[in-house]
């Protein structure tokens, strides 16, 4: 008997992101975690768009050439490809410049996107996508045609709203918080933070929310499905990039939440050992094979 493969669609930007020295590396949280679940043997699916220009030919190149389907892409004939000016601090975290009227700014809405949607396991999006009222609109009515939808909050100050972040929790059945995005959460509704656990129970309630994860850095992260409450430590390895590491984490999560019989455990266990992989190597999108994350994994698992 076949195994039905996952099918995976990640909504939002698709970008350049521009380093000190000029290094161009194709980005945008949503195209990252759509990357890695490619790399899982996910069939994963990008709906974005960019820019009738050079650097969008070469975006759509780029990603051609590492086999992910481009369909979903829109060209924009008005609006130019997207380009994010990063810089890396001491730590070396990433620090973004995002400039605004972009071609993932302006996504349409397409039939064929919503009949896609019909037959995915999952809709993937962030924040940062809905700061413009087209894209914004495109993804509420996207959301619409999808049965489980995947809120990674990803907050970018100033490109984000309230009323718009708690419009989307309402329609989420798994949402996606580092501690800081929490904390932030918590106080846009006026909640003072306790405990994790008091935390998560009360956004459930609040949302109507069933599954939350909570993304911890190198204490590791935490699931809470329904009343199961489920804390995975961090896998320790020496830092090369943080850049797109929560990216990463979330694709293991999501290549494993649909497996059959996947138990809490393994599944979280798999999203920290590919965040682990990622921030282990340089760029939020390295070259790697499913194969390579296996090897990593299973040694990480024997120690």
């Amino acid at each position: 008997m076949e195994i039905k493969k996952i099918k995976i669609a990640c909504f939002g930007e698709v970008l350049w992101d521009i380093f000190p020295g000029g290094q161009r590396r194709a980005g945008g949280a949503p195209f990252n975690v759509a990357y890695h679940l490619f790399k899982m043997g996910v069939d994963a699916h990008m709906i974005s768009s960019v820019g009738q220009d050079e650097l969008g030919e070469e975006l759509l190149q780029k990603i051609k050439n590492w086999d992910i389907p481009t369909a979903g892409i829109q060209v924009n004939d008005v609006h130019p490809t997207s380009t994010v000016v990063a810089a890396l601090d001491e730590n070396n975290d990433a620090h973004y410049e995002i400039v605004e009227n972009v071609a993932w700014d302006f996504i349409a809405v397409r039939p064929e996107d919503q009949r896609m949607l019909e037959t995915t396991d999952a809709l993937v999006f962030g924040s940062l996508v809905t700061r413009n009222e087209k894209s914004r609109n495109t993804l509420f009515e996207l959301m619409e045609a999808s049965a489980y939808n995947v809120f990674d909050i990803n907050l970018r100050p100033p490109h984000y709203d309230v009323k718009v972040i708690k419009d989307l929790l309402h329609k989420t059945q798994l949402a996606k918080f580092n501690k800081a995005e929490l904390r932030m959460v918590l106080d846009f509704l006026g909640k003072t933070y306790s405990t994790e656990k008091d935390s998560v129970k009360y956004l459930q309630d609040t949302f109507d929310l069933p599954e939350i994860i909570i993304s911890k850095g190198s204490k590791g992260a935490v699931y809470a499905h329904g009343d199961e409450f489920c804390l995975c430590p961090a896998v320790s390895i020496e830092v090369k990039d943080t850049v797109g590491s929560g990216d990463s984490f979330l694709a293991g999560f999501l290549s494993k939440r649909f497996e059959k019989g996947a138990a809490a455990g393994e599944i979280m266990q798999q999203a920290v050992s590919l965040g682990a992989f990622i921030t282990a190597r340089e760029g939020a999108c390295p070259d790697y094979s499913l194969a390579d994350f296996i090897a990593f994994r299973d040694r990480q698992a024997a120690i």
